[in-house]
């Protein structure tokens, strides 16, 4: 087991990596002083593996329990969802004196602790996510938030989870194209942050790939505590918090051309990994040799990196709704090398240019 703690004052929570964790949900909810109502937001399939799992440990520990499910999908993280959502919160009785659990990945996660952070004015709630994505990223450093038909992430909230329980034992169940993708929010750290942890993942991606537990556990801790480390230095993304969206502005654009349904997340991110290089290199940021090492650890991850056929008009318009966006310029998180981060200036056209995509 592992205990991390994200350090924010009176909203500092602990991070606990554990295989086979589920059953002390509800003993460290109780720790964490929570009370009333559970209710336990997911989706229908992470629901028929561990709903009854998560309801038994928190009833023992005299929670009543809800179980509310939301659908599977990035596209399904929208106002319709949350509305349903809210009403179901109202449904179940769930009052001032009661919390949200979040059980799933990043959707669920993002939804209902958004939904945490607006009803009644909020109410506390805990992650326990069961991605691999949500496990490194999302889960951790309180962005909540849901899509617009203009954007990802367009509406949203700064707001802390009162715990993360990561049960490693839930990645067994996990589809591989998912897990793989995953691994894209594993190599941002490594590349961005730290080169020790590139290099980890490099040496270790084997064992990784077959889920093998201590160095699952390994990887997760040290992806979450390099966020943690970040988050607490910044925790509304004001400067240095931006670093961790590296792969993420045209990887989003990409994810957004496709619906969220032709790409999953992480799988755009790899995408936006590999065209950061590039953009990277032709600022003279890194170096080809490094380019290529990245590339080459992306591939071997399984995670294809072809950029998809794009309309460059919607492309552009894609780009420029990117949270980041100041009078018509992104700022831009380049990697300095492996295991540094750079910030360059550019509107979407020069940043199409850089890339390679745009003549």
């Amino acid at each position: 087991m592992s205990i991390l703690t994200v350090e924010l004052g009176k909203n500092s929570y602990d991070i606990v990596i554990e295989t086979g964790s589920l059953a002390s949900l509800g003993g460290r909810c109780a720790d964490a002083g929570l009370s009333g109502t559970a209710a336990v937001v997911t989706n229908p399939t992470v629901a028929a593996l561990y709903a009854d799992a998560v309801r038994s440990s928190l009833q023992e520990a005299g929670f009543n329990v809800v179980v509310i499910e939301i659908p599977d999908g990035e596209e399904f993280k929208n106002s319709t969802t949350l509305n349903r959502l809210y009403d179901d919160l109202l449904a179940g009785g769930v009052d001032r004196s009661s919390y949200i659990v979040a059980l799933g990945g990043g959707v669920v996660g993002d939804v209902a602790g958004y939904a945490a952070a607006t009803w009644l004015r909020g109410i506390p709630f805990v992650q326990v996510p069961t991605t691999l994505l949500a496990q490194v990223d999302s889960s951790v450093g309180g962005k909540t938030g849901i899509d617009h038909p203009q954007g990802k992430n367009l509406i949203g909230a700064f707001y802390q989870p009162k715990l993360v329980l990561i049960d490693v034992a839930t990645l067994n169940t996990l589809d591989r194209r998912q897990f793989r993708a995953g691994l894209a929010e594993v190599i941002k750290y490594g590349v961005a942050v730290d080169v020790s942890f590139f290099e980890y993942v490099e040496t270790h991606l084997e064992e990784i790939l077959a889920l093998e537990s201590e160095s699952l556990i390994e990887t997760i801790r040290r992806a979450c505590g390099l966020k943690a480390r970040i988050v607490e230095q910044d925790e509304k993304e004001s400067g240095l918090r931006a670093i961790l969206n590296y792969g993420h502005t045209l990887g989003h654009a990409f994810e957004a051309l496709s619906g969220y349904q032709g790409l999953v997340h992480g799988e755009a991110v790899a995408i936006g990994i590999l065209l950061a290089t590039r953009i990277s290199e032709a600022l003279s940021f890194c170096s080809r040799e490094e380019s290529n090492r990245i590339t080459a650890l992306l591939e071997r991850c399984g995670l294809s990196v072809a950029v998809p056929a794009f309309d460059r008009h919607q492309l552009l318009e894609a780009i420029a709704t990117d949270k980041k966006s100041r009078g018509g310029r992104i700022t831009f998180i380049c990697n300095q090398g492996i295991g540094s981060y750079a910030m360059s200036h550019h509107t979407p056209r020069e940043l199409l240019v850089l890339s390679g995509l745009e003549a």
